[in-house]
């Protein structure tokens, strides 16, 4: 089997195009993948996809920006490129199916394969479904979702179906607990805002660890400030006395998440579809701060869902500035029974199961 995958940008749409790739692998340990993202230095898919041990194809690719930005004329310019690069892809490897997961890159892979009829599958972990989804739906073989709001939103699909979120998330506590000196500790707390980070979180972050890394000596807090942010943040966290204290960690991306994740009691994130299912698959308390920067506030749909069940906390960034995160936090880390429910109720919106129903379908497409 050969298998094309393509998506890219955040790590939100490369790493449910790994967890897929991984269960075709686990059923055909001989099937031959690849993956294609866009050309951005940014894009998450070059260090994801690498250090998963796939091909990384790239194509000439950008976003979209509001209807009357000149910088439309760059996209115009790209998306007829890629369009080119893309074929020329897809002729070289003659896959037998293409699998996208969301995002701009995936629009010309999947738009060529469909021109060309090779199977075409693409699945959108988030609650809003974006441009290249949309676009793409009424052309590719099947459509797959995570959210209800996004099965409804998506319109003249040939296929659509509800699936979850495909995800590799099992971690192991052993290894987690052996991460820095976590075992050392009686809770742990991960804070982190997104693939590529955001300095307002980041902000807010050192406000809230300067206010409670004393008052918790026994907690470890490990705040991942992304990499753009990351000489900024080290020079806050000096100017803070963050950096003298044992029990704080900065760090600009956390690769070993899965067994981070499974160790920690607290997880402090953005409402991103993946982190989500993650963290319900791995039954996590969580206080989810939306970022407010994305298509229909999606983010914030996405928490309240979960918070209006009563299974996280949920604070905007907006109420940063009333110390909203750092009461939050302190009313989270001493309350274990609260920690506890949380971590209980937010397994309600885990799918265990999606991984496996993406595969059968991709077994129909290729009527295997």
């Amino acid at each position: 089997m050969k298998v094309l995958m393509t998506g890219g940008g955040t790590a939100g749409h490369v790493n449910p195009a790994i967890a897929i790739a991984e269960t075709i692998k686990r059923h055909h340990p001989d099937a031959e993948i690849e993956f294609v993202s866009s050309r951005l230095p940014n894009d998450k898919a070059v260090d994801l996809v690498a250090r998963a041990g796939y091909k990384l194809n790239k194509v000439d690719i950008c976003g979209s920006y509001k209807i009357y930005d000149p910088r439309n004329l760059k996209t115009l310019y790209y998306m007829m490129k890629s369009a080119k690069q893309a074929k020329k892809l897809v002729e070289e490897f003659e896959p037998d199916v293409i699998i996208g997961t969301g995002g701009f890159a995936c629009y010309p892979v999947l738009n060529a394969g469909a021109q060309m009829g090779i199977p075409t599958l693409v699945h959108e972990s988030n609650a809003i479904p974006g441009k290249a989804v949309r676009k793409l739906a009424p052309y590719v073989d099947c459509v797959m979702t995570n959210f209800q709001s996004t099965t409804e939103a998506i319109k003249g699909a040939k296929r659509l179906m509800r699936v979850g979120n495909p995800t590799l998330f099992e971690g192991d506590i052993e290894t987690g607990m052996t991460l820095t000196k976590t075992s050392e500790y009686k809770q742990r707390v991960i804070l982190f805002g997104g693939s590529g980070g955001s300095e307002t979180m980041n902000d807010g972050v050192v406000s809230a660890l300067s206010a409670l890394a004393d008052k918790y000596p026994d907690t470890e807090f490990y705040h991942a400030s992304g990499k753009r942010d990351f000489e900024r943040m080290k020079s806050e966290y000096k100017s803070n006395g963050l950096d003298k204290k044992t029990n704080v960690v900065l760090t600009d991306y956390i690769y070993d998440m899965k067994d981070r994740m499974k160790a920690a009691d607290v997880v402090v994130c953005r409402a991103g579809a993946m982190t989500i299912s993650e963290l319900a698959l791995l039954g996590k308390a969580a206080i989810f701060v939306p970022s407010p920067y994305v298509v229909a506030n999606h983010q914030y749909k996405n928490a309240k869902a979960i918070y209006d069940k009563g299974a996280c906390e949920l604070v905007e960034e907006k109420n940063f500035s009333s110390g909203a995160l750092v009461k939050a936090m302190d009313e989270l880390l001493c309350n274990e029974e609260k920690i506890q429910e949380y971590s209980e109720k937010i397994k309600d919106f885990a799918d265990k199961d999606a991984n496996e129903k993406i595969y059968l379908e991709i077994k129909n497409l290729l009527n295997l």
